[in-house]
């Protein structure tokens, strides 16, 4: 981005969505050379239960958002206090799903704080790393990105695990307003799943290196898995979820940028499904 920026602005803009001032153009930043036009659109946005709204066809009205044009390694308190929320959430649900539901948990409460702590250790890293990297893409191309959790979509999950003790849950997305290509929009919305490629890849070197645990462990499907297992799964699964190319998730985003480049990455997903499944246990044994 060109220009300096003043280190005290962030104190004025902590929560661009709260202002209605019409907005400039931003930085003319572009990977492939040309300028953009002056201009700006709501490439992402998202609201109380926007996802579920949105799956189910209805869209939200695009209004004007400034273009906050800081570090990309800024995080406003409004941000933090969102990312907190889908967290604390998160590892509600994840509790309830390993005592079974609310029964289980009202029968062994011992057993559900330690389930949310177990499941949330290499889970919470998954989603905060994977809606980290969609910000830091945006935000190198001169847009404005933050994380904002979706109220309704928290409170459904937790409901949802809490009754059949799984996991389904929308607990916001990464929103982002600026100028952007057809491809830049396509590789913001990569960069999440390609994160969790990533992180799947560290867990299966810890493994290797005979890092899982053994002390700290769980019972699942009557094997005694530890931290390390569910780390490559988390990854994969959150990861393969989003390459799902419909509603608001990141795969439907990439394939409108490039079909085949979508179905690159949708396969290799298929392909550490598999390895988690087959190969997996047998580096665990």
């Amino acid at each position: 981005m060109s220009g300096e920026r003043d280190p005290r602005a962030h104190w004025l803009d902590d929560d661009p969505f709260d202002k209605r001032t019409t907005p400039g153009s931003h930085t003319a930043a572009r990977d492939d050379g040309n300028w953009r036009q002056p201009h700006i659109r709501v490439v992402h946005a998202t609201g109380p239960g926007a996802p579920f709204a949105r799956i189910f066809g209805v869209e939200e009205q695009a209004r004007p958002i400034p273009v906050h044009t800081g570090s990309i390694w800024h995080f406003s308190k409004t941000e933090i206090d969102h990312l907190t929320q889908a967290i604390l959430a998160f590892t509600i649900a994840l509790a309830f799903m390993s005592v079974g539901g609310i029964f289980g948990a009202l029968g062994g409460p011992a057993a559900f704080i330690m389930g949310g702590i177990f499941w949330a250790i290499p889970i919470a890293p998954a989603f905060i790393v994977h809606e980290v990297a969609h910000k830091i893409v945006a935000r190198n191309y001169g847009c404005w990105a933050e994380f904002r959790a979706s109220p309704s979509g928290l409170r459904f999950g937790v409901i949802f695990a809490a009754i059949l003790g799984i996991v389904f849950m929308a607990p916001g997305a990464v929103m982002v307003a600026g100028n952007t290509t057809r491809s830049q929009f396509g590789k913001i919305a990569l960069a999440g799943p390609v994160s969790n490629i990533l992180l799947w890849a560290l867990g299966l070197a810890m493994i290797a290196l005979g890092l899982e645990t053994t002390e700290f462990t769980f019972m699942i499907n009557g094997n005694e898995r530890g931290l390390l297992y569910l780390w490559c799964w988390g990854n994969v699964g959150l990861g393969a979820f989003n390459m799902l190319p419909f509603g608001p998730l990141d795969g439907r985003k990439i394939k409108t940028w490039s079909n085949s480049i979508y179905w690159f990455w949708a396969l290799i997903f298929v392909g550490l499904i598999w390895f988690n499944f087959n190969l997996l246990p047998i580096l665990l044994s």
